[in-house]
């Protein structure tokens, strides 16, 4: 009975139709690319696009509304053929773009690229997924001195977090073969349960009954003595207002109280959703910075 509802569900998925432009821009390797996905009763389709340079992944980009997606990469010297994948959908079926072919120059000074694989992620709250993040150096046999870059991301959804391992990769004039760093994305899991109140066992109300007490028997008693002993009506004030105080940190007014007999808000856990997370590669030749970026989609469920 599963194997006929498995078989129903892809009859009735339409065919795509995955498009890919590509255009350099005069900085370098750089090069915009545009993605588009559309199935074949015209609507477009939604979910995330791997891009292949070659046989290579290379960024991940999620559609929009409109079944468009961009992205800008920033690309070794030499010749590329760059090609979009849409794994498709609960309601489209996957397909190819045709390969267009890209011509960057080659940079005299020394630089790199960066690419992600897998280059889409799925995720439920709770969990942690792992890419593996690699450095492609370009020239590097003009370094004179070792070339460090230091990974970053931006992007990820709310209580959500990255690590890179190492975070750092070093780039040497004899370097042949690209180094690589595992990234760890972690998810926050939902939490309705929030932690009681904690029990002051053998105290009781008795501070905030003396908060409340003192200072009110204490005012009363300056006022009945006010009229003979004016000297001690202001020392009677001040001790007042003292009381008022411990009162207020006895309170909700204290942060320590309300965390004591509310307990934490309970954790909403990362929103599902689609989100186009870039990671950075920076360096420096020691005259000027180095930045260079792909990005990769992860999907909340």
């Amino acid at each position: 009975m599963l194997a006929l509802t498995v078989a129903g569900a892809q009859a009735q998925a339409l065919d795509t139709q995955t498009t890919l432009t590509a255009e350099s821009s005069e900085q370098g390797g750089r090069v915009q690319i545009m993605v588009a996905v559309t199935g074949e009763d015209g609507l477009p389709a939604s979910g995330p696009v791997t891009i292949f340079d070659h046989d290579r992944q290379l960024a991940g980009v999620a559609l929009d509304a409109q079944g468009h997606a961009k992205a800008v990469l920033d690309l070794t010297g030499g010749d590329h053929l760059l090609r979009a994948v849409f794994a498709g959908d609960a309601t489209h079926k996957a397909s190819v773009s045709d390969s267009a072919r890209v011509q960057t120059a080659v940079t005299a000074p020394p630089n790199f690229q960066v690419s992600v694989a897998p280059a889409t992620l799925t995720l439920t709250p709770g969990d942690a997924g792992t890419v593996v993040a690699t450095i492609t150096p370009e020239n590097n046999t003009a370094l004179t001195a070792p070339m460090f870059v230091t990974l970053s991301c931006s992007g990820l959804p709310d209580l959500a977090s990255c690590t890179f391992t190492p975070g750092s990769l070093e780039i040497l004039p004899t370097t042949t073969t690209a180094p690589t760093s595992t990234m760890v994305l972690l998810t926050s899991a939902v939490s309705t349960t929030s932690i009681s109140p904690a029990a002051r066992p053998g105290k009781g109300s008795t501070p905030i009954a003396w908060a409340f007490l003192l200072p009110g028997a204490l005012s009363l008693g300056g006022l009945a003595w006010g009229a003979r002993r004016r000297r001690w009506l202001k020392q009677i004030s001040l001790v007042a207002l003292l009381g008022l105080v411990t009162l207020l940190g006895t309170t909700a007014c204290n942060p320590r109280y309300g965390y004591e007999h509310h307990g934490p808000v309970p954790n909403p856990g990362t929103p599902a959703g689609t989100y186009t997370v870039k990671v950075v590669g920076q360096s420096s030749n020691g005259v000027t910075a180095i930045t260079n970026s792909t990005t990769f989609v992860v999907t909340v469920k």
